[in-house]
């Protein structure tokens, strides 16, 4: 409570505990463009960057200053729950929102950094209306609209933490539906991020085409894969 006496304040932290920014998901940000006259001002974020399996997913959404949405924050500091519910608010209250996704097979071929920066870009040049300005998480991306990138910016502006919510949802959605194709890796529960439970199916099994070959785990289990000795010796059957 804001008047709590100092005998209920709760411990002041260690100096070694890391302080939490007063600036954490304020929309400061978005207040000072659309003081300088920007009316459709974009949040990008991306998730599955350090993902083994499957797809990057982007969003873009451009909030309404007339429709808040309270509890906007790291898609990764909400519980599920909470990031669904959230997730159907922004879709419902924005001016425009969009997802696109960059595939296992691009990723291996122009590494992930470049394809986190193509899935975001789409996922900008999809927004109808266009945006005018956009504000995204860390890196630049190339597009024809001003931009700026802001470290942490999903803690910190509320179009990008939106735009994270509504990607991670989506991508949560696909790992449960290629789950019911490989139901033996677990994807519903891990995502497809690196879990003993993951490295163990794909040690035993090896891994699927939606794996991501260019990441280290996934390359060491291939030369491992019993399917994939199978499948080679075929190739020299008389």
């Amino acid at each position: 409570m804001p008047n709590e006496t100092s005998a209920r304040r709760k411990p002041t932290a260690p100096k070694s505990a890391k302080p939490r920014p007063d600036w954490k998901c304020q929309g400061n940000a978005e207040n000072e463009l659309r003081a300088r006259g920007y009316r459709f001002i974009a949040g990008a974020d991306e998730v599955g960057r350090g993902s083994l399996f499957g797809a990057v997913v982007a969003a873009t959404v451009i909030l309404s200053p007339d429709a808040p949405i309270r509890g906007l924050n790291d898609s990764k500091q909400i519980e599920p729950d909470e990031r669904e519910v959230l997730a159907t608010l922004i879709r419902e209250r924005a001016v425009a929102w969009s997802v696109a996704a960059v595939d296992a097979c691009t990723i291996d071929r122009i590494n992930i950094y470049e394809a986190s920066r193509l899935a975001m870009r789409n996922a900008v040049l999809q927004l109808r209306p266009a945006s005018d300005f956009v504000l995204v998480d860390a890196v630049p991306l190339d597009i024809p609209m001003p931009q700026q990138a802001l470290i942490q910016g999903d803690e910190r502006c509320h179009a990008i933490a939106a735009a994270s919510i509504v990607a991670k949802v989506y991508r949560d959605n696909m790992m449960r539906e290629w789950d019911k194709f490989y139901p033996e890796y677990g994807l519903a529960a891990h995502k497809g991020y690196q879990t003993p439970e993951h490295m163990a199916a794909l040690l035993q099994l090896g891994p699927t085409p939606m794996h991501r070959f260019s990441f280290e785990p996934v390359r060491r289990t291939a030369f491992h894969s019993p399917m994939a000795r199978d499948r080679q010796m075929e190739m020299f059957a008389v």
